[in-house]
């Protein structure tokens, strides 16, 4: 571009780095760096880099909690109380997250194929399908890992399902930065048209022409 006699002082790079999702494995920071200095650092160029993602999908975690242990025949499911709702990558995109125990299990506990799903009745509220996974019991917490790029700006109250509440955690400090809604705040999103409350006689008068007899 230089070459034709056009001015170039700027260059974006965008995200440029993958988030580690099963087994990708991006460029290091560091790796990263050196190839834009060992590129770009001969050009004399302001450079732009937009690196939101790699940074906030592994700063964040969806905390779930087992509800029941469901072992079919053939199939064994790990059903949660988080939902397609509350993180929906997996069920739109086939999105692989990590999903660990958050209390780590014996080194002896033996690894075995489950579904984790929620309980919303949906075929799509799927999480994961033949993971390999620790034993887990009801009540047992786990969490999903690489939630903080997509996770809690796609959530959404689907079936009357209020929004998890967010917690931002720095070392052994911790804050509620989004609080649970209540389904009282929920339902105070719709508001009733007074034409349709009981009791009013203020409703549209029927066209003359439904009217008229045959």
């Amino acid at each position: 571009m230089r070459a034709i006699g056009l001015t170039v002082s700027r260059i974006d790079l965008g995200g440029g780095i993958g988030v580690c999702y099963h087994t990708e494995r991006p460029l290091e920071l560091a790796a990263y760096s050196k190839l834009i200095r060992d590129i770009f650092g001969p050009l004399e160029l302001a450079l732009t880099c937009e690196p939101g993602r790699v940074l906030a999908a592994p700063a964040g975690l969806l905390i779930s909690s087992v509800i029941y242990i469901k072992d079919g025949s053939a199939k064994r499911f790990v059903i949660v109380d988080a939902a397609m709702n509350d993180l929906i990558r997996p069920a739109l995109y086939d999105a692989w997250h990590d999903i660990v125990p958050v209390r780590l299990p014996a080194p002896s506990a033996v690894l075995a194929l489950a579904d984790v799903v929620g309980p919303v009745c949906e075929t799509g509220d799927t999480f994961a399908i033949d993971r390999e996974l620790p034993p887990f019991a009801e009540g047992d917490l786990l969490a999903f890992t690489a939630a903080g790029a997509y996770g809690a700006v796609m959530s959404m109250t689907y079936n009357s399902r209020l929004l998890v509440p967010e917690v931002l955690v720095s070392g052994d400090r911790f804050a509620v930065i989004r609080a649970r809604p209540s389904y009282d705040a929920l339902l105070s999103l719709d508001t009733m048209p007074q034409w349709l409350s009981v009791g009013q006689s203020d409703a549209p008068e029927e066209p003359a022409r439904m009217r008229g007899a045959s």
